[in-house]
């Protein structure tokens, strides 16, 4: 049974970084190593967990042996060492390799590589978007599966004041991060190529991350749900709203002194009030973690309670 070769493993750490202490992904699972979350099965991250690399580095080929390559040799049979790279960086991703389209187009005795690369760039979609961070990966599959190319794994050298990138990025999505880290009060600096290592490490500090002024899968992570949560605390009514474009008609004149008139009337604003209310306090333990970075100053127990479930 084919496994995946060591320069397929590092291309996999660099596409998904490796974190060593526990962190909640982007949606709020806990999530260590490469990626691995509860359902990985090898391992249940919790709060405050720290693994060593080497640690992760097992975790991460007990995943692979368990979860992926049996289905990656399933499903390419007969593949040489790259290829079957390709496959496993693929499944991890999208746990798709058995259903493919570009898989069984690679499956012909004759290969044709134009289709194998545009049905396997197809899969770069995430809530029906086309997101680059997957276009790239896409492209990097791609070139392991056909030219036996893997990416340069050495992290990138960065220029002096400016946090170390250990993930693949594209240049374009730099200033969308620099966005977000200014939005939340971090001061990015004037380097337009990067991230001050100054702000990474505050940051890093507020939200109880390794504190290494490096950004990987945790930072980002971590970002994300920051912003997230502050837009919907923002506009908690109209936020379904705007993300489709539309905006929330006024309403009409008389339309209160309407309602009044209604059978039953008198428990309806009481019933709304309490539905918002029960909204508003499950929207708030979602984002709980954000809740704790504006308590630690002040109440630093309550803000350990809220990071500790």
């Amino acid at each position: 049974m084919a496994t995946t070769s060591e320069k397929g493993i590092a291309t996999l750490d660099l596409l998904e970084g490796v974190v060593l202490k526990a962190y909640r992904d982007a949606v709020g699972r806990w999530t260590i190593g490469s990626g691995l979350t509860k359902a990985s099965g090898v391992i249940d991250p919790k709060p405050g967990m720290v693994i060593s690399r080497e640690e992760s580095d097992r975790l991460t080929r007990l995943a692979l042996t368990r979860n992926y390559e049996p289905a990656v040799n399933k499903a390419m049979p007969g593949a040489s060492q790259n290829e079957f790279d390709a496959g496993s960086l693929f499944h991890w991703n999208t746990g798709a390799i058995g259903r493919a389209s570009w898989v069984r187009v690679w499956r012909n005795q004759v290969k044709d590589w134009g289709l194998i690369g545009s049905k396997m760039r197809a899969w770069n979609k995430g809530g029906g978007k086309v997101l680059p961070g997957l276009t790239r990966r896409r492209q990097i599959e791609f070139d392991i599966l056909n030219f036996g190319i893997y990416p340069v794994t050495k992290p990138n050298a960065s220029a002096t004041g400016l946090a170390r990138i250990v993930v693949s990025i594209e240049p374009a999505r730099i200033a969308t991060i620099r966005a977000a880290f200014a939005k939340l009060g971090y001061e990015p600096g004037k380097d337009p190529s990067g991230i001050s290592r100054n702000a990474v490490k505050t940051f890093q500090r507020d939200h109880d991350l390794t504190v290494d002024g490096v950004i990987g899968k945790a930072t980002l992570s971590t970002l994300q749900r920051m912003i997230d949560a502050r837009a919907k605390a923002a506009a908690p009514a109209a936020t379904a709203i705007a993300a489709g474009g539309v905006e929330a008609a006024p309403m009409p004149d008389g339309s209160i002194e309407a309602l009044s008139g209604l059978p039953h009337a008198d428990w309806i604003v009481p019933a709304v009030l309490v539905l918002a209310l029960g909204w508003a306090v499950w929207r708030a333990w979602q984002y709980r973690d954000a809740i704790a970075v504006k308590a630690q100053n002040r109440f630093p127990q309550i803000a350990a309670k809220l990071r500790s479930i």
